[in-house]
């Protein structure tokens, strides 16, 4: 059936706007109860909200705090203005910092990329202020650039003061927000973000486990940060990926790491059991050939400016209907990549999905007599 549904999606691109059925709508279970002041649950690809509790709220985010501050590293790297080869000059401000440690030294140097390594599997919070230094010569610069691609990535709800998540009464987050940054992460540095799974670090002699409780208890979690004050409680942002289906969890404001590990197995098991994601057009097929009018020729391919994927709860795949919508303009001449409308995917009358449509080719304006000849035929 699956394969035939796919086979049969283009066709239903013709056919919607006609009026032929699509399906009921479907009632899914309740997502379960948890012991925590917010929580989210989200699919990766298509940033369908499954479950959530006080989603927006504000609260503080301990030690989540510091994908935030490895998200504005790795953008650091990817700009090439810092790389992971360098050698770090510990401070006396980082080597004092408080809290979990990585036991870095004061007046030696460190590679970069053992700090990062020290941040994320160790939750180094020297290590933090050891990066926010070098990339920005002080935490309050770091602390800008960290808000700065907060506001990017539209975390609304989200202010930053410091790289590691130490008490601020300036320092919030929310469920939400850190699973914007978390998607943004894995999306952007799947190189990186391989280092969340990793369940052990050594430096300076001192071997530390992963806190992230999911890499043991579930074979199929590989991130990505757990964090603690006593204001905080016990918070986890965790991803896990089945098949072709990945989902990040964020839970807050938990009474103990035993809640935390369970909420967010209950998340993403809940999530994993209840729904499904499919590909429905990969980025750059063809889709359909749209008539355009003036160009040297009379059709484009067009196709959608990323994967479709919808996420529906299981066994619905056969009620998934798929439609285009046009732009008015259609006139040549049209660049590769210019949008012409939206690849809609609907259930019932449920949108699941709108991913812009995009021409897969250049297309220049065709010759006078082209032009004469569309000119006429619009008329009729």
């Amino acid at each position: 059936m699956k394969s035939a549904i796919k086979r049969l999606l283009p066709w239903f691109l013709l056919l919607l706007p006609l009026g032929l059925p699509v399906g009921a709508q479907t009632t899914t279970p309740a997502p379960p109860e948890l012991e925590a002041k917010g929580y989210l649950l989200v699919d990766f690809h298509t940033g369908k909200t499954l479950a959530e509790l006080n989603a927006d709220e504000r609260l503080e985010p301990a030690s989540l705090t510091k994908i935030m501050t490895a998200y504005t590293v790795f953008r650091e790297l990817a700009s090439e203005r810092i790389k992971l080869t360098d050698q770090v000059l510990v401070s006396e401000k980082a080597w004092r910092t408080g809290g979990s440690k990585m036991f870095i030294e004061v007046g030696k140097h460190v590679s970069l990329e053992d700090l990062l390594k020290g941040m994320i599997i160790q939750s180094g919070n020297d290590a933090s202020v050891a990066l926010a230094e070098y990339v920005s010569g002080n935490v309050e610069s770091f602390a800008n650039l960290m808000n700065a691609h907060a506001k990017r990535l539209g975390m609304t709800n989200s202010h930053f003061t410091n790289p590691n998540g130490l008490p601020d009464p300036e320092l919030y987050t929310t469920a939400r927000d850190m699973a914007r940054v978390a998607v943004a992460l894995i999306r952007e540095f799947p190189e990186y973000y391989a280092w969340y799974s990793n369940q052990e670090f050594t430096y300076n002699g001192i071997t530390q486990a992963n806190r992230n409780p999911l890499l043991k208890r579930d074979p199929t979690a590989d991130g990505i940060k757990t964090g603690y004050t006593k204001a905080a409680g016990y918070c986890l942002v965790g991803s896990a990926k089945r098949d072709d289906m990945r989902l990040i969890s964020v839970v807050m404001g938990t009474p103990s790491p035993r809640a935390r590990a369970e909420a967010s197995l209950a998340l993403l098991n809940y999530g994993f059991r209840t729904y499904e994601s499919h590909k429905l057009y990969p980025v750059g097929q063809p889709i359909e050939n749209l008539r355009v009018w003036y160009g040297e020729q009379d059709t484009l391919p067009v196709g959608p400016e990323r994967d479709v994927v919808a996420t529906i709860p299981r066994g619905q795949y056969d009620k998934l209907s798929a439609r285009i919508e046009k732009t008015s303009d259609m006139n040549a001449p049209i660049a590769q990549g210019d949008q012409l409308g939206d690849v809609v995917v609907s259930m019932g009358e449920e949108e699941v999905t709108r991913i812009p449509l995009v021409a897969l080719q250049d297309l220049p304006k065709g010759g006078l007599w082209r032009q004469a000849k569309d000119s006429v035929l619009r008329m009729f």
